[in-house]
């Protein structure tokens, strides 16, 4: 672990935390609001915040580190949205497709949350390529 890979680590724990709460906090608010049966209440929910912010560590950690590790002497714009549209394929979009299947979820909340956070994503894959540009270079 050097000091490229901590401070792209904590940039997109950062970016992914701001990130969620605009999609899943703001856009998706209302349709969350809707399902109180399958969705715990904001006050309950609070209780459990810690986990929510000790998952975005892994996740943050886990999106660098893989990215890190395959990391090529390309365009770093083409390269971080190909690894952002790779993750959003084997997390949210089987995901959610999967919740929609086990829960009575609107398939119009499903898909706003698989195009919001694959959008997320995208941007995601673009910070972590940018902060990672120089790299494999030469």
């Amino acid at each position: 672990m050097n000091k490229k890979f901590v401070i792209a680590w904590v940039a997109v724990f950062v970016a992914w935390m701001a990130g969620s709460f605009v999609v899943h906090g703001v856009l998706l608010h209302a349709d969350y609001a809707a399902l109180p049966n399958l969705f715990r209440p904001e006050a309950d929910a609070q209780k459990y915040f810690p986990l929510m912010i000790f998952a975005h560590v892994i996740l943050s950690g886990a999106f660098v580190w893989i990215y890190s590790r395959g990391a090529e002497a390309k365009p770093w714009l083409t390269q971080g949205l190909r690894f952002g549209l790779a993750v959003a394929l084997l997390t949210s979009v089987p995901m959610y497709l999967i919740y929609y299947v086990v829960q009575p979820m609107p398939g119009a909340h499903v898909v706003k949350q698989i195009v919001f956070d694959s959008i997320l994503q995208l941007v995601l894959g673009a910070l972590v390529a940018f902060l990672y540009r120089d790299a494999k270079a030469a």
